[in-house]
C-alpha cells in the first residue's frame, strides 16, 4: 500500500512537471502565475526531502542535521513547512559560510542553508525548473535533468574533430558571487509572475551569510551550496547562451557546464571575434572573465591542449590502415584532477 501511494505521488509530481514544461515549450512568452500552492503540496515536499537527504550535507546556522530532522519525524517537519508556506510565515535564515580548498591552494566559499531551507528550495526547484528547461539551450550541460559532464565533453570532441582547432578556454571570475540580483529577477520574471514565488527567491538571495556569529547582508550573488543556486545560475547564464545562438553561432560552438565554458572555432579570426563577443555579453551581465585563467588555445599539431571538467583535451596524431596520418582529439584525466 505504501509503495503504491509513493508511486502515485511520483506520478503526480512528474505529471505536473511535464505539464509545466509542455506549456512553457508551447509558448515562449507565457508567464506562469499559479505556482506557489504547488510548492507546499505534500507530494512535492516529500520528493524535495528525499532529494535533500540523498545529497547529505551538513547543518546550517541552526545546527540541525538531517539525522536530527529524522529523529523529530519528517512528517512533522514537512507539515510545519507546509503550514509556514501556506500562511506566509516562512522566513529564510542566513546561510552558514564554510570554506573548502580549491585545487590551486586557494579557498572556495560555500553558503550552507539550513536543512529546512534546503527542503523548501528543492520543492521550489521541482516546480519552476521545468518552465526554464523549456528555454535552456542545447549548449548548456551542467546541473540539468538528463545532462552531465560527459555529454559536454562529447560535444567538445565532436566540435574539435570537425576542424575546430581554436578554443577560447574561458573562466568567469567568481560567477556565483557576482550575479546581479535585479538582472536575475528580471530574467526570472520573464517566465514567472507569481509574486509569492518571486518573494521566495528574493528571500534566499537577500538572506545573507553568517560567519563567526556575524551576519553579512547579500547585495549580489547566489551562495554556492544552496539547492536552488545552480538553477539560478543557469537562468542567469542562459542569457549568454541565447545571445550567442542568435547572433554569434556562426563564429563557433559554445559549450557550457554551469559557469565553466569553452568556445570552439575553425580559424583565428573567428576566435578573436568570439572573445570580444563573450566579453561584451559578460559586461551586460556585470560579470568578468578572469584574465589569468581565460586564454585562446591552438590545437594545431597537438602542441597545446586545454583542461575542461577535469579532463585534458589535446589533438593526437593517428595513422589509418593505409598509413595516412591525421589528428584526432583525445581526452584523458587532467594532471590537476589526478593530484586532487
Amino acid at each position: 500500500m505504501n509503495v503504491r501511494r509513493t508511486n502515485n505521488a511520483k506520478d503526480k509530481v512528474r505529471e505536473l512537471q511535464v505539464k509545466l514544461y509542455s506549456s512553457a515549450k508551447a509558448s515562449k512568452t507565457r508567464r506562469f502565475h499559479a505556482l506557489y500552492d504547488k510548492v507546499y503540496r505534500m507530494d512535492i515536499l516529500e520528493k524535495a526531502w528525499k532529494s535533500v537527504k540523498s545529497n547529505k550535507g551538513s547543518a546550517g546556522i541552526d545546527k540541525v542535521t538531517i539525522e536530527e530532522i529524522e529523529e523529530i519525524g519528517i512528517e512533522t517537519i514537512l507539515k510545519e513547512i507546509q503550514d509556514e508556506l501556506k500562511n506566509k510565515r516562512y522566513r529564510a535564515k542566513p546561510v552558514r559560510r564554510v570554506e573548502i580548498p580549491k585545487s590551486n591552494g586557494k579557498m572556495r566559499p560555500l553558503g550552507i542553508p539550513t536543512v529546512k531551507d534546503r527542503i523548501i528550495q528543492a520543492a521550489t526547484k521541482i516546480v519552476i525548473e521545468p518552465i526554464f528547461e523549456a528555454d535552456f539551450k542545447d549548449c548548456s550541460h551542467g546541473f540539468r535533468p538528463k545532462r552531465n559532464q560527459h555529454m559536454a565533453l562529447e560535444a567538445i570532441r565532436k566540435a574539435c574533430n570537425n576542424k575546430g582547432i581554436w578554443v577560447l578556454d574561458a573562466d568567469i571570475k567568481g560567477c556565483f558571487d557576482n550575479i546581479n540580483h535585479d538582472k536575475l529577477m528580471k530574467l526570472i520574471e520573464r517566465r514567472i509572475c507569481d509574486k509569492r514565488i518571486l518573494k521566495l527567491i528574493k528571500k534566499w538571495l537577500k538572506a545573507g551569510v553568517m560567519e563567526d556569529g556575524i551576519i553579512e547582508t547579500s547585495k549580489i550573488g547566489s551562495p554556492q551550496g544552496g539547492v536552488i543556486s545552480p538553477l539560478l545560475a543557469n537562468i542567469y547564464l542562459n542569457y549568454m547562451d541565447t545571445i550567442w545562438e542568435k547572433y554569434f553561432s556562426h563564429l563557433g560552438k559554445l559549450i557550457r557546464f554551469a559557469d565553466d565554458f569553452v568556445v570552439i572555432c575553425k580559424n583565428y579570426k573567428s576566435i578573436k571575434h568570439a572573445r570580444r563577443a563573450i566579453e561584451e555579453i559578460m559586461r551586460r551581465l556585470e560579470l568578468t572573465l578572469s584574465k589569468e585563467k581565460t586564454k585562446i588555445v591552438s590545437l594545431w599539431d597537438g602542441k597545446d591542449g586545454f583542461d575542461f571538467l577535469g579532463f585534458h583535451n589535446r589533438m593526437i596524431k593517428h595513422k589509418n590502415s593505409r598509413g595516412y596520418e591525421y589528428y584526432k582529439l583525445v581526452q584523458w584525466i587532467s594532471n590537476k584532477s589526478k593530484r586532487k
